[in-house]
């Protein structure tokens, strides 16, 4: 099986602190009105690329890496966890930006493997009416940069850099 890339950005930064190589995947079914990239939510959009592959983009760049998209957490949970195994060993940051909110993904089973490589989940859907662009890393205020290894679904703690 594969993942669906609609592109892969190295050198970025504004998809977390730093420059980053943000990996913007395919299909989201969230549809936030205002969303700044609607030509995301395709599941069909993109290219279908084999996790090795993507890891070799990412290599060429070597930068931490952003999740982006659509909502990554809409791609084949077992290909992402094997993504982000591979460049966690590396010794890389992941942050993942989704739609769902942090508790929602930390109470699925089929999310523990990844959520566990996962540094800072950027959670909650894109809401227009609080669109803030004074906010670093996200678009509405209702979203949150959840500091994962120091969170549970009972305690979230935003993570500060």
């Amino acid at each position: 099986m594969s993942l669906r890339v609609i592109d892969i950005v190295g050198g970025t930064s504004v998809d977390g602190p730093g420059l980053r190589t943000s990996v913007y995947f395919a299909g989201c079914n969230h549809h936030c009105p205002g969303c700044h990239n609607p030509q995301s939510w395709d599941f069909e959009g993109g290219e279908a690329m084999s996790v090795l592959r993507i890891k070799e983009i990412i290599d060429d760049c070597d930068f931490n890496v952003t999740f982006s998209g659509g909502d990554p957490l809409m791609q084949p949970v077992d290909e992402m966890v094997e993504l982000a195994r591979l460049l966690k060993a590396d010794g890389r940051t992941i942050w993942c930006y989704t739609g769902y909110s942090y508790e929602y993904v930390a109470s699925r089973p089929e999310y523990e493997e990844l959520l566990a490589c996962i540094d800072v989940l950027v959670d909650g859907p894109f809401v227009e009416s609080l669109r803030d662009i004074s906010l670093r890393f996200r678009g509405s205020s209702n979203q949150r940069l959840v500091d994962v290894a120091r969170s549970t679904p009972d305690c979230v703690v935003e993570w500060k850099g």
